[in-house]
């Protein structure tokens, strides 16, 4: 009875505390921690001690799963360098930095005990800086980057922690911790391989939804449990499982499959994430209990837990900035990947938020080791200081240093852009296979329906304030209304006692599934019927510029010179139709497509990405 009210509250808590940061736009993760911090110190909240094996088993691996389900493997891929600079490289040198910190300022404790806790405190959570790096809309690279670190730097973490632990009993040696990284390594990319080409063969097979989706709920541990079994790295397994999963995902069949995954999986990792902040929080008051009456004396124990905090917040740019710009001293590195503005290297450095992990992995520490107590009390103030002082800063120092974001109407129009394209072959597939028996009416029914979808992308780069709504808002709004009256029909209907259970629930899920889809496909539309949403953009409309705009002819090779000339990454390419100037778009770092009309007054560039043929009009907001 005491765990099942004990859950209940937890997840009020994370549901409660979830939609009070959504409304008054304050970081969940944190106002999560502050709720643990203060219900920990309540009267009646008993002590919760954080089992290890819970965590490492039953919340880590659906998290890093769940996350790599998300993340791009091609993107993973083109920032394998980066990623392996931080997960890999980083967490090596932050054990053992942390752990010389900590012998020089407790010689009481063995070397070998404060490498272990170097390596508990070396990787960033896996959740928080993610999760902040969204709220804040960090550049897609920057989150990549994180996302991958995250990831993969638990894997090495606990390499690290279980080489230090075996250290302590003195069985260890330099071969046997090599030999030991490269099992866990090497097992665990082969198991995940392995789990994954298994998971797929099965999914592929399988048609009924409810064992897809339990199948793909049980990936994890598939992954997880085989390579632990054989000492390789179970967490390396998960990811590398998640990440094939997710790449495979959009081309397996089973659309209501695939649909019923990311709505499951979105569930748990809002449950998981969000409760492994608010147990963060409840630790507070039995792990400061714990070091009362230590023999190094609480100010002692205090002032090094501070210093240890300060090496971790120090020791992150010390690797950052280097292992950003020594390698571009190559001139091959240079050429394909020039070095980025010194700001991202700063986001990045403050993007070192610690988690759960770090105080799941300080208590496998042995019980019998002397001043245990205080190295997870150091852990702890890690994590707390980390969240803290990072969590709180890292928004306004990313205002602070303008390092901007992906551009909601540059995506709006790429999206647009791809639909348009996805449109136009399916149309020629329909041409393709319609033959002369076919209704004309079908024919026309498909071609109208498809196109509509092609229009709906772009009418959701409108902005209806005081105009009318566009006809996907209206065709979604009066859609809406007419399912809530079908429904509640059904529902009448069904008191009457008239109809079998079964033939109702039949028809009531075809509403559902017909409801789901407009809230999906129009998601970003207003259809309160009231044309109070903000959009994006203006699309059509009267534009003298627009009008009179010429139309140069486009370089056979174009590029963006002051991107060249800058060393920044261009994303999409534009060119100015008064003049022929070719730049980046707002969503590439230099924005010199925007910044040459706002130096010239020039109003009107195109797109010259292949595929793409639409104008856009920057004195008066408007799409042609």
């Amino acid at each position: 009875m005491d765990i099942a009210l004990g859950l209940l509250v937890l997840v009020a808590v994370v549901c409660a505390g979830s939609a009070l940061g959504r409304k008054l736009n304050i970081s969940v993760p944190l106002l999560l921690v502050l709720a643990g911090v203060a219900g920990s110190f309540l009267p009646f909240v008993p002590p919760i001690e954080l089992n290890p094996e819970v965590v490492l088993v039953g919340l880590l691996p659906p998290l890093l799963y769940a996350a790599a389900l998300r993340t791009s493997l091609f993107d993973f891929s083109s920032n394998r360098r980066a990623i392996g600079l931080l997960s890999v490289g980083y967490v090596i040198f932050g054990t053992f930095a942390v752990g010389f910190v900590v012998w020089w300022l407790f010689p009481e404790i063995p070397l070998a005990a404060a490498i272990a806790l170097g390596a508990v405190v070396a990787p960033p959570d896996a959740v928080a800086a993610t999760a902040i790096a969204r709220k804040v809309r960090m550049p897609r690279r920057i989150v990549t980057i994180l996302e991958g670190e995250s990831l993969v730097n638990d894997a090495t973490a606990l390499i690290c922690l279980r080489a230090a632990i075996a250290a302590l009993s003195g069985s260890v040696s330099v071969t046997g911790i090599a030999a030991d990284f490269l099992l866990a390594a090497g097992g665990g990319v082969v198991v995940g391989m392995a789990a994954a080409y298994v998971l797929t063969e099965l999914r592929k097979r399988t048609r009924n939804v409810a064992i897809n989706t339990a199948t793909s709920l049980i990936a994890p541990l598939v992954a997880y449990l085989p390579a632990e079994a054989i000492h390789a790295s179970g967490v390396l397994a998960v990811v590398v499982t998640g990440l094939v999963m997710g790449t495979k995902a959009p081309s397996m069949p089973n659309g209501a499959a695939r649909l019923s995954q990311r709505s499951n999986w979105s569930t748990v990792q809002f449950l998981l994430e969000n409760a492994v902040f608010l147990l963060i929080g409840l630790q507070v008051r039995t792990i400061i209990d714990g070091v009362q009456g230590d023999s190094l004396g609480a100010g002692r124990i205090w002032a090094g837990c501070a210093l240890i905090l300060l090496a971790v917040l120090v020791l992150r740019p010390v690797w950052v900035f280097p292992a950003t710009y020594l390698p571009r001293l190559i001139p091959a590195v240079r050429r394909n990947d020039p070095a980025p503005p010194w700001q991202v290297a700063a986001v990045v450095s403050w993007a070192g938020m610690r988690g759960v992990v770090t105080l799941a992995a300080v208590l496998v520490l042995p019980a019998d080791l002397e001043h245990r107590s205080v190295l997870i009390l150091a852990a702890l103030v890690v994590v707390g200081g980390t969240l803290t002082l990072q969590g709180f800063t890292l928004p306004g120092l990313v205002r602070l240093l303008k390092v901007q974001g992906p551009d909601q109407r540059e995506d709006a129009l790429n999206q647009a852009s791809l639909m348009q394209l996805a449109t136009v072959a399916g149309v020629a597939r329909l041409q393709e296979l319609r033959t002369e028996n076919d209704p004309p009416e079908v024919v026309a029914m498909l071609k109208r329906r498809t196109q509509e979808r092609g229009l709906a992308a772009w009418e959701r780069l409108g902005r209806p304030l005081a105009e009318t709504a566009t006809p996907s808002a209206r065709y979604a709004w009066l859609r809406l209304a007419m399912l809530e009256a079908e429904r509640a029909k059904v529902l009448e209907l069904r008191r009457g006692g008239e109809y079998a259970h079964e033939v109702l629930s039949g028809v009531l899920d075809q509403l559902d599934v017909e409801e789901s889809m407009l809230d999906m496909a129009l998601d970003e539309v207003d259809t309160s019927g009231e044309g109070g949403g903000e959009g994006i953009a203006r699309p059509g409309g009267v534009c003298a510029h627009l009008e009179s705009a010429r139309s140069p002819e486009v370089p056979e090779d174009p590029f963006c010179a002051n991107c060249r000339r800058e060393g920044t990454t261009t994303v999409h390419l534009r060119m100015c139709l008064a003049c022929g100037k070719v730049g980046c778009c707002d969503s590439s770092p230099g924005s010199h497509a925007s910044r040459h009309f706002e130096a010239t007054g020039h109003p009107v560039m195109r797109s010259i990405e292949p595929g793409e043929d639409w104008r856009w009009c920057y004195q008066d907001d408007l799409l042609g």
